[in-house]
C-alpha cells in the first residue's frame, strides 16, 4: 500500500467517523404490522381490546377472529386500565399536553406553559393523524388513541399514558369504528 493511499483511506475512515450517521428509514418490526388474527370467542365483535404488556390493540371483526395492531403504550404509572367508549373521533386533531403532563416536563412543553396555547394539528402535532377519545361515564379520561409523530415507540412503554399507533394504521382503525365503540384496556 502506498503512503498517499493510506493516509486517503485513513482521512476518509476518519471522516465517516466524525459525520454524523443518516437516519435510516423507520421499519416498523413486521409483527406489528395490522393483520387479521384468531382470538378468544368470547371477546364481542365491534370492541377494541388493548393489551398493553404485549403492545397490541385488537379491533375484534366477528366471533373469534379480530385485526390487531402493533401500540407503543403509557410509561409505568401513567397508563390507562379499564373500559372506556370512543367518544370522540377527529382527523388531524389539535392538541394540548395535560396540566399534569406539563407539570410533569415543564422543558419538554415549554411552549405551553402559562398560557392557553393549542398545538393545531397537522404532520408534526404528537396525535399524529387521527384520534378516538376515550370516555368514561361521559367524561372525558384524557387518554387517546392516536397517530404519532415518533413511530419507532411503537412495541414500547413511553408516553403519556396514550395509546400509539403508526398513523396508516391508526387511520385504518378509525375508518372501520364508529363512535360508541367499547374500549377496554387490560
Amino acid at each position: 500500500m502506498k503512503r498517499r493511499h493510506f493516509l486517503t483511506t485513513a482521512a476518509a475512515a476518519t471522516t465517516t467517523l466524525a459525520m454524523p450517521s443518516i437516519a435510516r428509514a423507520f421499519e416498523v418490526d413486521p409483527k406489528y404490522l395490522p393483520q387479521d388474527v384468531a382470538i378468544k370467542s368470547d371477546v364481542e365483535p365491534g370492541q377494541i381490546l388493548v393489551l398493553p404488556q404485549a403492545h397490541f390493540l385488537y379491533l375484534v371483526t366477528g366471533v373469534g377472529t379480530a385485526r390487531r395492531y402493533g401500540v407503543g403504550v403509557g410509561k409505568a404509572g401513567l397508563e390507562f386500565k379499564g373500559d372506556a367508549i370512543i367518544q370522540r373521533k377527529a382527523k388531524w386533531p389539535q392538541w394540548r399536553p395535560t396540566p399534569s403532563m406539563i407539570q410533569r416536563e415543564p422543558r419538554t412543553y415549554a411552549k405551553f406553559v402559562d398560557n392557553d396555547y393549542i398545538q393545531p394539528g397537522g404532520p408534526s402535532n404528537p396525535l399524529g393523524a387521527r384520534a378516538l377519545y376515550l370516555y368514561k361515564d361521559g367524561r372525558d379520561t384524557y387518554f387517546r388513541i392516536h397517530g404519532t409523530t415518533q413511530p419507532h415507540t411503537i412495541g414500547r412503554s413511553v408516553s403519556n399514558g396514550c395509546i400509539r399507533m403508526i398513523n396508516d394504521h391508526v387511520a385504518d382503525l378509525y375508518d372501520r369504528v364508529p363512535r360508541g365503540t367499547k374500549v377496554t384496556v387490560l
